[in-house]
């Protein structure tokens, strides 16, 4: 499939309505050089003003109806942007759907959600604010919130040219997710910058087996990404109670596949799967191993494995070396009110 490209190694055009230069941040956007390109939209170039913008209001609660809840309730940097529940939590601690996802390297994804009802990050940014289980709100009413604050209009000014609006809302919370770049494991000093002493052996044996056919991980996650961005059923339930990608193609085929997400800090985003259902990665393992529960639509991939408990343990040893703490931990990336 084609695979978006896109790298902010030199300076790219000015869009139309920019109004600062095009600009690398190093504090913002580190890209690996053993990562591929990103797409850019080309009214949504990065600018160090657009990122600054974004961050501010994916932490601002305002955006929610009783201004209890932001982007960053649910997505935690120190999480790799989940939040640790079963399900997303909105306002007055309404359930949500799913699992929330990570937002570890979002830019790199061609389709939004679980079940890839949206295609942009500029359109999936607008969703959880006038959805009535997350933010339950209107951007009309949150611009009234903000009306004459003097940071906001400047903010948008130097980003793109405008007043406080939706185009520049939802470009701009778009913008800093696409600095969500993680990509500086102990796994890709490993792998691509040759530091044998990176892992431990479990770890290397668990490498072996997650490379090997005989278990056939990379499928369906694929270095870099850890993910061929696919939708895919793994046999998790014979009935499911959500249809997953049905739910947006009406196709029956699509009953039960959820989009295959990155592994990529898997060792710190559970509880795991779209409904939450496993509470550690050795579950997780363990099903994988089992060879699903046989679903009409499971993937050809998920099959027994035959694997011992200690192969076991050193494939979950190997997912925790995909942890990167720089990214976890990154500043740059954290609520600018803190």
């Amino acid at each position: 499939m084609k695979r978006a490209v896109f790298i902010l190694a030199s300076l790219v055009a000015l869009s139309s309505c920019q109004k600062d230069e095009v600009v690398v941040s190093t504090d913002f956007h580190k890209i690996p050089t053993w990562f591929p390109k990103m797409d850019m939209p080309v009214d949504n170039e990065l600018t160090q003003a657009r990122i600054d913008l974004g961050r501010k209001l994916f932490f601002d609660k305002r955006l929610s109806r009783n201004e209890t809840v932001s982007c960053g309730t649910c997505h935690r940097p120190e999480l790799a942007f989940t939040d640790g529940n079963p399900v997303g939590v909105g306002i007055d601690d309404r359930l949500g759907l799913r699992n929330t996802p990570t937002l570890a390297n979002i830019g790199y994804t061609e389709t939004m959600f679980m079940d890839g009802g949206v295609h942009t990050l500029e359109l999936q940014a607008q969703s959880p604010i006038f959805t009535e289980h997350e933010m339950d709100f209107t951007i009309a009413a949150f611009l009234q919130r903000i009306d004459n604050d003097a940071d906001y209009e400047r903010m948008f000014d130097e980003a793109y040219g405008q007043a406080p609006g939706a185009f520049g809302i939802s470009r701009g919370i778009a913008a800093f997710e696409r600095t969500f770049i993680s990509g500086r494991s102990r796994f890709d000093a490993f792998e691509y910058e040759g530091d044998q002493q990176a892992l431990s052996e479990s770890e290397k044996r668990g490498r072996n087996l997650f490379f090997s056919e005989r278990t056939g991980c990379l499928s369906c996650h694929v270095p870099p990404l850890f993910t061929n961005f696919e939708f895919e059923n793994i046999g998790l339930f014979v009935n499911y109670a959500d249809s997953g990608r049905a739910r947006i193609t009406q196709q029956s085929g699509d009953n039960g596949k959820f989009k295959v997400p990155t592994l990529r800090n898997v060792a710190v985003t559970a509880p795991y799967m779209h409904d939450g259902s496993f509470a550690s990665l050795e579950q997780v393992v363990a099903h994988f191993n089992s060879g699903g529960v046989g679903h009409p639509n499971q993937s050809e991939s998920v099959r027994p494995l035959a694997l011992s408990e200690q192969e076991q343990a050193d494939i979950v040893a190997f997912l925790h070396s995909l942890t990167d703490q720089s990214f976890l931990q990154n500043p740059s990336l954290a609520d600018p009110g803190n």
